[in-house]
């Protein structure tokens, strides 16, 4: 960690968290539990939280995972961690997005010291945040994410408690990868049954087209492509609202179980 900036351990509560298999059970058993990503990253939010809080020193986390195409999720284990992690992406730049940038660690740990991101530390201090350690996640190309841990108090994270927040992270990253690949195959396949649906829909026009025309199958679906043209419309809604004036169906059933 060459570029984590060292300080001098105090007498702070250390707190490390479980390491592995049963972190990693722990986690992948979340992601099972979770509907979407969105909601895992709630539930690491709050176990990362409370994993690195001790009865003396509240510790606060927030989580920023960048998707190609999906774009941002974010999620935070309280309301103050969320505003942190808002305020830092309106400034634009701060610790945490640093460490995303560049997938490293980055610790602050006095923000009343800290001379880079004077806006933001201005505002992480009025809040009450006295230390900012970042971790950016390994996804494997899957996406870009940051685990960000907030602590009421300066020095709140010693060398032993950065370690712990790095095996975290790497725990995390792998869970993160397979609840992100799990939302991948739930898309493609809400994406197939559009497809499905509006090839069925397509079809059914091109049948009534046929028959109120006498034309062939390639004439109809032309008159169907052309009058998507004129009006601006997509081919499929022309073809919902052709099959919805002949059955007064709204929604057509695609030809395929699920």
């Amino acid at each position: 960690m060459s570029k984590l900036q060292q300080t001098k351990a105090q007498n702070v509560t250390t707190v490390i968290p479980e390491r592995g298999p049963d972190l990693g059970c722990t986690l992948q058993d979340m992601v099972l539990d979770s509907p979407d990503v969105g909601e895992f990253l709630c539930n690491f939010s709050a176990l990362a939280a409370s994993r690195f809080s001790t009865p003396a020193t509240k510790v606060r986390c927030g989580v920023t995972v960048v998707r190609r195409k999906r774009g941002v999720v974010a999620a935070s284990s309280d309301e103050r961690a969320n505003r942190l992690d808002t305020l830092q992406n309106s400034f634009g730049d701060g610790p945490c997005l640093t460490a995303l940038r560049e997938r490293t660690v980055m610790y602050v740990p006095d923000t009343s010291a800290e001379t880079r991101w004077p806006q933001y530390m201005e505002a992480v201090r009025e809040e009450g945040t006295g230390s900012i350690l970042a971790v950016a996640l390994e996804l494997a190309g899957e996406a870009e994410a940051v685990m960000n841990l907030y602590c009421d108090a300066t020095e709140g994270f010693s060398e032993p408690r950065i370690l712990a927040a790095g095996a975290f992270a790497e725990h995390g990253a792998v869970s993160l990868r397979l609840a992100l690949r799990i939302a991948h195959l739930k898309h493609a396949r809400d994406d197939l049954a559009s497809a499905m649906q509006y090839r069925t829909a397509i079809d059914n026009a091109v049948g009534i087209v046929m028959a109120q025309n006498h034309c062939s199958r390639e004439s109809a679906f032309r008159v169907i492509a052309e009058t998507s043209s004129h009006r601006n419309i997509k081919i499929h809604d022309v073809a919902a609202v052709i099959v919805a004036s002949i059955s007064g169906e709204q929604n057509v059933a695609a030809h395929f179980e699920d």
